[in-house]
């Protein structure tokens, strides 16, 4: 049923990832990988502001 869901593929892909690191590591694994999306937004969008900024004056 949960191959159905997400798909053989996926499934193989996600126990492979858990085989390499382990299951304990990986929500902190993906925790890191939200703050780190989220760095990276706030740097886009702060280097979109400073470029609105200059094209202004």
């Amino acid at each position: 049923m949960l191959a159905e869901v997400i798909g053989t593929d996926a499934l193989i892909v996600l126990l492979v990832i858990v085989v390499i690191f382990g299951a304990s590591r990986l929500p902190k694994m993906a925790r890191s990988l939200g703050q780190a999306k989220s760095e990276f937004e706030k740097g886009i969008k702060e280097s979109n502001t400073e470029n609105t900024d200059t094209k202004n004056q």
